[in-house]
């Protein structure tokens, strides 16, 4: 891969030495990012495997046991306030994602693979999105004329929708 950005080999850290990010779709109109560093794996689970919970909100799809611990999975469309999943899905693409001692599973239209990109490349998402996605963003990245969003784990892991208390 040849990149058109020359970087200047004293202005270069490890920090901006490009970061790897999981790319996925989360729907027909929308890709998105999280970083590696949050994502544990990319699995895909049979329907059948997740658990619903009643009286939850709607975009909490259930319980999964994941590698012997059960953890939450998550319409993350329908969190984002997005077109939410076709429900008669028989499986479904799932990221299981850590931040700090949480771990959580979110379902995704489909996983696109891994990308990589430098932190300066992130732009604010003011005005490129719907201001109700803004709270669950770091930014957004244009990549070969596709915008990505990319996705805060911690402001996911952390948000309202997902919590009683």
């Amino acid at each position: 891969m040849t990149s058109s950005k020359i970087i200047s080999s004293s202005k270069r850290t490890d920090n901006n030495s490009g970061d790897g990010y999981l790319k996925f779709q989360l729907n027909q109109q929308t890709t998105a990012v999280l970083s590696m560093r949050h994502t544990q794996e990319a699995i895909i689970v049979p329907v059948e495997s997740v658990t619903s919970m009643p009286n939850m909100p709607a975009c909490i799809l259930g319980l999964m046991n994941w590698r012997s611990r059960i953890i939450w999975v998550i319409d993350l469309p329908r969190m984002l306030n997005l077109q939410s999943l076709d429900n008669r899905l028989r499986q479904y693409n799932a990221i299981v994602i850590r931040v700090e001692s949480l771990l959580l599973g979110l379902v995704v239209q489909e996983i696109k693979g891994t990308t990589k990109f430098m932190s300066d490349d992130v732009h604010s998402p003011v005005g490129q999105v719907a201001s109700s996605l803004v709270p669950y963003l770091r930014g957004c990245v244009v990549q070969q004329k596709e915008i990505l969003l990319v996705l805060d784990a911690q402001a996911i892991v952390q948000s309202s929708i997902l919590r009683s208390d």
